[in-house]
């Protein structure tokens, strides 16, 4: 996510923190290269221009000017100018949404066909009746696309959400009334719409849901907009703001944006705070957007803090602790432990969900590699794993090259990704010993002198399993 934008903006900060003293001459050829980046990252011209403008007046100002370290104070300044550009002024709810309403309280979902409006219903549906406890009904007033009241339906049996049935014959306007009143007869807190989008936007799209939002008067209107569109999604904004009281702006498809244009510029263009960001096709794939975390992961500083919230979500805590306490103990570290800390990786999405969280320098070892393609590779070694015997994961020692050719045929795979999977499960066994020597402080040490201790602490022996994968 954002990967060309972090990679260019993180140079920069590194050149900023470097500066002794700030000069009108040096502070003018970093503001450059901030906004050669910008405006590379899709970023809309007018947003450029006053960032840039109130990013130089502070720069220049005696708060930079005057400080012991100018270079760091003046990341500092970037920093703050990030978040105000992309939250205002405005404090979030703490659901993300102001439910604050005799309940349901209705979230009219609006947005072109295509940016993700079924699925991000899902998600937030599952997001509310899981983190937030809310009873939340779904319901589809789509009777144009093929199968959209359906897949709403399946998405919000996934999610654990109460779907009210429409059909294709009927008005938009009659679904949604008739919905609202099946959750107010059913004690639902949250009433989530999904309406039709169309490619491109037309008048009859408009006037439709302009009525759908008059008949049941939503609390929270939601722009939904696929970030990969770039300038075409503020403009997309500007319309839906002209034709619709919106509240507020969810973002999809935020992973699949390696320039994050839309990110940066539909908060400003619309005036209305992003509430939300979707990534990934699972339907947990959604964060309640936080610009100051977003900006320290836009600047290369990774957010440690949504990796730790992930693995507290994701990761067996049960498991994890058996297995500090076998190694506290001093046994040995062995396949099945491997086999744990692999499964443990994919609940948490996956090396591509975690890459962007992680520190620039930390996301710079990594370069070159394709995630996807590494993330495959982990689905193997799982596999490899599952073909050999129980005594063979306790014992690897028992490997010998008649098990091995077992083991590749009943995972069909070559003999050498058999051999491959050992040689980094001993890389992974070396770190444990080390660790279980008290050498973890000093691994931590190192690691933090890259920029990323909390994310170490967080990942476990992530860095060890990614170098084997790199090689």
């Amino acid at each position: 996510m954002l990967e060309n934008l972090t990679d260019r903006l993180s140079r920069v900060v590194k050149t900023m923190k470097g500066e002794a003293r700030l000069t009108e001459s040096n502070t003018q050829a970093m503001l450059r290269e901030v906004r050669l980046a910008l405006l590379d990252a899709d970023v809309a011209l007018p947003v450029v221009k006053s960032f840039i403008t109130q990013v130089k007046e502070k720069a220049l100002g005696q708060e930079v000017l005057s400080s012991l370290s100018p270079g760091q104070a003046l990341v500092g300044v970037f920093h703050k100018e990030l978040i105000a550009l992309m939250a205002g002024n405005e404090a979030a709810p703490p659901t993300g949404l102001n439910l604050a309403s005799q309940p349901p309280a209705v979230v009219l979902m609006a947005g072109l066909q295509g940016a993700g409006k079924t699925t991000s219903v899902g998600k937030l549906a599952k997001y509310l009746s899981e983190r937030h406890k809310k009873k939340v009904l779904t319901v589809s007033c789509d009777v144009y696309r093929p199968a959209a009241i359906e897949q709403l339906r399946i998405v919000s049996g996934q999610a654990g959400a109460d779907f009210f049935p429409s059909q294709a014959t009927d008005k938009p306007v009659a679904i949604a009334q008739a919905a609202l009143d099946y959750a107010k007869r059913h004690f639902h807190d949250v009433l989530l719409v999904d309406t039709a989008g169309r490619l491109a936007i037309d008048e009859a799209m408009m006037t439709e849901i302009a009525a759908i939002h008059a008949a049941i008067k939503p609390v929270e209107t939601l722009f939904t907009v696929d970030a990969m569109q770039g300038q075409d999604a503020v403009r997309t904004a500007e319309a839906f703001g002209q034709a619709l009281p919106l509240t507020g702006v969810m973002l999809t498809k935020v992973d699949g944006d390696s320039r994050g244009g839309a990110v940066l510029s539909v908060r400003a263009i619309t005036g209305k705070p992003i509430r939300f960001v979707g990534n990934g096709e699972k339907i947990d794939g959604i964060e309640a957007f936080d610009a100051d975390r977003f900006a320290q992961r836009i600047l290369g500083m990774g957010d440690v803090l949504a990796l730790v919230e992930q693995a507290a979500k994701s990761v067996d805590m049960k498991s994890a602790e058996r297995m500090a306490a076998k190694l506290k103990s001093g046994a040995k570290f062995d396949l099945e432990d491997f086999k744990l800390q692999i499964g443990q990786m994919r609940s948490m999405g996956g090396l591509s969900s975690l890459m962007d969280k992680l520190p620039a320098q930390m996301q710079q070892a990594a370069k070159g590699s394709d995630m996807s393609v590494a993330d495959k590779s982990v689905q193997r070694m799982e596999g490899i794993i599952n073909s050999m015997t129980p005594s063979e994961r306790r014992n690897p020692d028992l490997l010998k090259a008649s098990r091995k050719r077992r083991i590749a045929a009943g995972a069909g795979v070559q003999v050498q990704e058999v051999n491959r999977l050992l040689k980094q499960f001993d890389q992974m066994q070396d770190m444990m010993k080390k660790m279980q020597k008290g050498g973890m402080a000093k691994m931590m040490r190192a690691m933090g002198a890259m920029g990323g201790g909390g994310a170490a602490k967080a990942m476990g022996g992530l860095g060890g399993l990614m170098g084997g994968l790199r090689r």
